[in-house]
């Protein structure tokens, strides 16, 4: 018997929030980054992102070097924390009765988001979902450098990320009888197009105009 896929996007989508942006703000509530700098240029990446112009390298060099500033232990402390002050609000019921719903249908589940697999890995499992494709910080010796390890996965990136996850285990997209993808952006068009159920997720403005002239659902997890 043929398995469904279903794809979750995670800032925004099942999150009522975004947690790239916050895991800044958190950082510099912790005294671990300078405020003003820090906060004006989060600001500024956040609102290319949600134009569709982010320059992803640069949003990355910016996003990642504070992870090469700290031990792995001092992180992982540090993430416990914003997890429960900061993430578990921003889960909602709605979002996880949705991933509730595809596990009970037996589907095989993903979070693919643009976001580092070190600050998303644990939220993807807080929601029972095992797979994740984040974009992955570069580590050696288990420290991260700052760098960023393979493609990114942002816009065109998800889907190759998604191919290349996918090949590992033998599979293709069209292996699948149903494939969903689940997402509040406009960047995740690409992916959203090679699914056989895009959904639209408390859409940004021009995803939700989109959606609308193909007939494609849109609903919300808030």
């Amino acid at each position: 018997m043929k398995q469904n896929l279903a794809l979750f996007d995670l800032d925004n989508t099942l999150l009522a929030g975004d947690s790239d942006y916050n895991w800044s703000l958190f950082l510099i509530e912790e005294g671990l980054l300078d405020a003003k700098s820090h906060h004006e240029r989060n600001e500024q990446f956040y609102q290319d992102y949600k134009n569709g112009n982010l320059d992803i390298y640069k949003f990355l060099e910016f996003q990642l070097k504070p992870l090469s500033e700290h031990p792995r232990e001092f992180l992982d402390v540090l993430h416990n924390k914003y997890m429960e002050r900061v993430i578990r609000p921003m889960m909602t019921v709605k979002a996880q009765a949705l991933v509730d719903k595809h596990r009970a249908q037996g589907d095989l589940m993903l979070v693919i988001t643009a976001t580092n697999s070190f600050v998303t890995k644990p939220i993807a499992t807080a929601y029972g979902i095992d797979n994740l494709i984040g974009t992955d910080p570069e580590e050696i010796g288990g420290q991260f450098t700052g760098g960023v390890a393979g493609v990114p996965s942002f816009q065109q990136g998800k889907v190759t990320r998604l191919n290349q996850w996918l090949a590992e285990r033998g599979q293709q997209l069209s292996d699948f009888t149903e494939s969903y993808f689940y997402s509040d952006s406009h960047n995740d068009l690409p992916l959203m197009k090679l699914v056989s159920h895009p959904v639209a997720v408390d859409a940004d403005p021009t995803l939700t105009e989109y959606a609308a002239q193909q007939g494609w659902p849109s609903i919300s997890l808030r």
